[in-house]
C-alpha cells in the first residue's frame, strides 16, 4: 500500500518537506528523518514558524528554515492533513500558488478528515505517530534506515506517544522502536538530551505558577481551562511553550476529563490545545467543532470568529454534547 510514495519520488530531484505551524516532536522527527532517508533527492525543510527551543535537542533542528523553496519538484507535508494548520502558508499568495500548481504528497497519522483544498496524493493511516508511518514506508519500500534516521524516528514516536504510554500504542509500536534501536538509535541518550532541553529557568517556573493560579474549572470540575493572552505569548514562548508547561498538569488533576489551553492574538485569532483523559477520549471530536482535529487524547483548533469568552462557552457546549451523545450510545448498546 506504500508504493504510492515511491511513485511520487520517482521523477523528483529536489523536494521540500513542510511542517505545519504548530511543530512538535513528531513533525520535526518526521522531517529530519526524511532528510536522511531520501538520499536520491536534494531536501529542504520548511516550517512557517521557528522551531521551539524545547525541541532543539534534535541535533539537526536548524536545518528547518522559514525560507520556502519555490524551486522544488515536489512537496511533502508531514503530520497533518488539516488545512487550518497550514493557514500561514496559504495566506502567502506565492506559496499558495506553488502548492496549488505543484505535486504534493501528505504523510499523516491522524483520524481527522483530510480537508486540504489543493490537489495532493498521500498516505494517511491511523497510527501512534507520523514517524511510525514513515518507518513502515521505509521498511516496505526497502529504504535503508541508518542510525541518524532511526534516532529521529524514535524521537518522533516517543514524543507523540508520551514515551510509549499513550492509549494509541500497541505491541507493534514497541516492535518498531525495538527495530530502530537495533538500527542504532540510543533511547537513553535521546532522552537525556531531551530532558536537558526541557529544563526551565526560574522565570519560566514562576510563570508556570502564575498559569496554575489562572486555571478555571467547568462542568463540575471535568473541564479545566487556562487563558494565555498575547502578552504572555510574546514574553515566554521563545523560551518555553506555555501549552507544554501546563496541559499535562491539568490532565493530572482529580476529576478533570478535558484540559484546554486557549491562546488569543491581536488579529483576533484564537487557538486551543486540547488534552483528554481515558474517561473522555474525544479530543479530536472537540477540535472538530472548531474546524480542527487531532487524536482522541490530543488535538487542536484555530478560529478567527470567536472571542475568548465565546470560545470557552462553545467549548463547554461541545463537551456537553459529546458527553451526552456518548452516554446515549452506551445506553443503546446495553
Amino acid at each position: 500500500m506504500y508504493n504510492t510514495f515511491s511513485e511520487f519520488l520517482e521523477d523528483k530531484k529536489q523536494l521540500c518537506v513542510i511542517q505545519a505551524e504548530n511543530p512538535d516532536g513528531d513533525s520535526l522527527g518526521s522531517a529530519l528523518a526524511l532528510d536522511f532517508l531520501l538520499k536520491d533527492q536534494e531536501i529542504s525543510l520548511y516550517c512557517p514558524v521557528d522551531i521551539p527551543k524545547y525541541l532543539r535537542y534534535m541535533p539537526d533542528w536548524s536545518r528547518v528554515t522559514n525560507d520556502f523553496d519555490f524551486t522544488a519538484d515536489g512537496y511533502i507535508i508531514v503530520d497533518t492533513a488539516a488545512e487550518v494548520l497550514l493557514s500561514k502558508l496559504l495566506e502567502d499568495a506565492a506559496i499558495k500558488n506553488r502548492l496549488f500548481t505543484s505535486e504534493v504528497f501528505v504523510l499523516d497519522h491522524h483520524e481527522t478528515e483530510d480537508n486540504l483544498s489543493f490537489a495532493h496524493k498521500g498516505l494517511i493511516q491511523t497510527l501512534p505517530s507520523c514517524c511510525d508511518l514513515i518507518y513502515k514506508i521505509a521498511i516496505e519500500q526497502g529504504i535503508e534506515i541508518e542510525k541518524t534516521a532511526a534516532e529521529y524516528l524514535v524521537s518522533g514516536i516517543l514524543s507523540d506517544t508520551l514515551g510509549l504510554t499513550a492509549a494509541s500504542v500497541t505491541s507493534d509500536t514497541f516492535r518498531t522502536v525495538a527495530d530502530l534501536i537495533d538500527k542504532g538509535a540510543n533511547v537513553s541518550e535521546l532522552e537525556e538530551n531531551r530532558r536537558e532541553f526541557m529544563k526551565k529557568s526560574q522565570k519560566i517556573l514562576n510563570y508556570k505558577a502564575d498559569l496554575i493560579k489562572k486555571v478555571e474549572y467547568f462542568m463540575d470540575g471535568a473541564v479545566a481551562t487556562v487563558h494565555i493572552p498575547w502578552e504572555e505569548i510574546q514574553e515566554y514562548s521563545d523560551e518555553y511553550n506555555p501549552n507544554v508547561l501546563i496541559l499535562e498538569e491539568l490532565r493530572l488533576v482529580e476529576g478533570v476529563e478535558v484540559a484546554v489551553a486557549i491562546k488569543t492574538y491581536p488579529d483576533g485569532k484564537v487557538t486551543g490545545k486540547i488534552r483528554t483523559t481515558r474517561n473522555f477520549p474525544y479530543a479530536d471530536k472537540l477540535a472538530e467543532y472548531f474546524g480542527g482535529g487531532g487524536h482522541p487524547y490530543a488535538a487542536g483548533f484555530r478560529t478567527y470568529d470567536l472571542s475568548y469568552d465565546d470560545a470557552i462557552h462553545e467549548f463547554i457546549e461541545a463537551y456537553d454534547k459529546i458527553k451526552k451523545s456518548e452516554a446515549s450510545a452506551s445506553e443503546s448498546e446495553e
